[in-house]
């Protein structure tokens, strides 16, 4: 499967937002490792009740051509799930914690002494005893992890309670937004959509992450992570960019594109989203995007659109004013930064680079410029 045979093969969770009146639309995401990836495709809706749901196509790639209606069709091509283990709990995912809870595998994490996993984060108190992932006695008083931060699970898709009746559909789910995410402590507001199918891509191209223990080197480094495909595009990035606009060419409904970004933090290094179940409110946000459900729930700023403070139920969060604003801003000194950095990445790949990417950096850098002045 290559970029000649019309497919794209994607690090992307596929998922099914269910409406209360039944309708599902379909959402792919790209995230690097630990930036909440399987979280969102194992969603459990805090608004079950209701009638919003959440069903998990895939969680780990898609396999994507174009229909005969012109819209993108999503494949999942695994049988399971893997994911980090620290952080995951019964508050935090709790169908990935149901999915786990039997037939799976666990690789270092910490046993408890009856022989049962445990690792940071799982809730409640540690144990007063453990074997730590390297296979020394450990209590509370050591100091260390008793788990390695990048520890990890998987498990098969049919245990997950959430999976979607098209997890194995030969002919896939059609696609109507596709999220890129990474981990962002400032810069990046909680979610924007793109302009168009080529901004979008431009999106896709210059999304950016923050290291964390999934990633070889320093952890908190801001890396350049395209399409969060770094360590799995198997020919030439800037090629491989040149075929997502083709596609976005050939297609003649394409799904719209956003950013997001869950990891934003205020000057004390707080998380201001809560994430996690919340992360719902989000995706009704695309939701309503995409059905073109867009007054008054929605801002033009040079980075995208932006959704206003109520389209994501910051009061009902008890989001202060000041959270909020920081949420969702787009500070145009902190995106020249960006712009600079965009502009010395996109260099590395010479005459190869599409121009319609470099057009949209300097659009962006336009777009800036007017806002300053």
């Amino acid at each position: 499967m290559g970029r000649d045979q019309g497919w794209l093969a994607e690090h992307m969770l596929i998922l099914g937002l269910e409406s209360p009146d039944g309708d599902v639309t379909y959402i792919a995401g790209a995230f690097p490792s630990a930036c909440g990836k399987t979280n969102l495709a194992m969603l459990k809706s805090p608004f079950e009740s209701e009638g919003w749901k959440v069903w998990t196509v895939g969680e780990d790639i898609a396999w994507i051509n174009i229909g005969p209606d012109g819209r993108l069709w999503a494949i999942n091509p695994e049988s399971g799930y893997f994911g980090v283990a620290p952080g995951t709990s019964r508050t935090t995912n709790p169908n990935a914690m149901e999915a786990v809870s039997h037939d799976s595998i666990f690789t270092n994490v910490a046993l408890t002494d009856d022989g049962n996993v445990w690792w940071e984060g799982l809730g409640g108190a540690a144990p007063d005893q453990l074997t730590d992932w390297q296979g020394r006695p450990w209590t509370p008083a050591s100091g260390t992890k008793a788990a390695h931060p990048n520890s990890r699970f998987t498990t098969p898709a049919t245990n997950n309670p959430a999976l979607s009746r098209h997890w194995e559909d030969p002919q896939g789910v059609p696609i109507s937004a596709i999220l890129f995410g990474g981990r962002r402590a400032r810069t990046v507001p909680l979610v924007y959509k793109s302009f168009d199918w080529e901004h979008g891509v431009f999106l896709g191209a210059t999304m950016a992450s923050e290291t964390t223990a999934a990633a070889t080197g320093a952890v908190g480094v801001v890396r350049r992570d395209p399409m969060a495909m770094l360590p799995f595009c198997g020919y030439n990035m800037a090629d491989y960019w040149a075929h997502w606009l083709e596609m976005g060419r050939r297609a003649s409904n394409p799904p719209q594109i956003y950013q997001v970004n869950w990891f934003r933090t205020d000057d004390n290094g707080r998380f201001i989203w809560p994430g996690f179940g919340e992360n719902m409110r989000v995706l009704r946000w695309v939701r309503d995007q995409v059905l073109g459900r867009t007054t008054g729930n929605s801002r033009e700023t040079p980075v995208g659109i932006v959704p206003t403070a109520e389209a994501i139920g910051a009061a009902e969060l008890e989001l202060s004013g000041g959270d909020a604003e920081q949420l969702l801003r787009v500070d145009p000194e902190d995106w020249k930064v960006e712009l600079d950095e965009q502009g010395r990445f996109f260099a590395q790949f010479g005459g190869r680079l599409p121009p319609e990417l470099g057009n949209q950096h300097q659009a962006l850098h336009g777009r800036l410029t007017r806002v300053a002045v």
